[in-house]
């Protein structure tokens, strides 16, 4: 059995090509049931379990813990561990760092999605939060888009900063904000990653032409974006069926007779199959990308985690 740890995880998958691999894998058949999700303290605490597989190749199973709390001890709210087993004889074949493998797809993810809705003129980004997944989000959208420039917004100023000086080392031209509105008024695509259980990005905040990738909430009682922005929006999906479950904002939309599922209008892997289509209404349409993280993203991901050491088109 083989380790991969948090370097080797990374290297191997940069994230231009990830997001690449994560559009061709969509494609192909891989059976993966709703994750299994605990609260073992009674409180934001989560541990998800995520399973999926190709049947006679190969099956993984994340685990991957989520504790809000940590970011006031400057610790990363997300930990994971990945195990990839042989569906030929049962045998584990390797366990990943879960953590920089979630970090990495979710940033690829979301970074396709918005590659193939937002405007093609789309010349600045902004990130909002400054967790862990603040400089993987930067990174892989500017991996796959053009930006002149990153702005980076968080509620602690120094925080943002921080990943400001992160990001520069990186080459990218980026600011911190603390002023929300503003930052919102300059962004042509904004990718939100926090642990907000209560709504901080306004609906009226929002300008036309903007394309939103919403990450963080992935309960149904959390929310980064206020649910009235959903009527003003073209929403699309990660997953039509893990929204329906723990789809934060765009669940209590729903819930709350403001939009129907039917106004989901398409999926990560339908985007992936035809990224040249008019997604778009117009330029100045509001574009909403949710995503609330499913198994078969995590599964190709590792696989070309596994083949980065065993090999292109290695079998267990």
């Amino acid at each position: 059995m083989q380790f991969f740890d948090q370097a080797a995880v990374a290297r191997a998958l940069p994230y231009a090509e990830l997001a690449d691999a994560l559009a061709h894998g969509l494609q192909e058949a891989i059976e993966s049931p709703l994750r299994s999700h605990f609260e073992p303290n009674h409180d934001s605490s989560t541990v998800l379990i995520m399973p999926a597989w190709k049947p006679q190749q190969l099956m993984g199973v994340k685990l991957v813990s989520i504790w809000p709390g940590n970011s006031a001890l400057g610790r990363s709210a997300v930990s994971g561990v990945y195990v990839l087993i042989s569906c030929t004889d049962g045998q584990a074949v390797a366990v990943l760092d879960g953590t920089e493998l979630t970090l990495r797809r979710t940033a690829a993810a979301t970074a396709l999605a918005a590659r193939i809705l937002a405007r093609k003129s789309s010349r600045t980004l902004a990130i909002l939060g400054t967790g862990s997944l603040s400089a993987p989000l930067a990174l892989a959208h500017s991996s796959v888009m053009d930006f002149q420039r990153v702005l980076v917004w968080g509620r602690s100023l120094p925080k943002a900063q921080a990943v400001v000086d992160a990001l520069a080392l990186q080459g990218l031209a980026v600011q911190a904000s603390d002023d929300l509105q503003d930052t919102l008024a300059q962004a042509d695509v904004v990718a939100a990653a926090s642990t907000a259980t209560d709504p901080f990005i306004r609906s009226a905040w929002v300008r036309p032409g903007t394309h939103l990738g919403l990450i963080g909430a992935f309960t149904p009682t959390m929310a980064e974006a206020e649910p009235a922005l959903m009527p003003r929006a073209q929403v699309f999906a990660d997953s039509r069926e893990a929204i329906g479950q723990k789809g934060g904002e765009v669940l209590q939309a729903i819930q709350q007779g403001l939009i129907q599922s039917a106004d989901i209008l398409a999926e990560l892997a339908e985007l992936a199959a035809q990224p040249l289509r008019a997604w778009r209404s117009s330029d100045d349409a509001i574009t909403v990308f949710k995503s609330v993280g499913f198994a078969s993203l995590d599964l190709i991901a590792a696989e070309r985690v596994w083949a980065s050491r065993a090999g292109p088109g290695a079998t267990p």
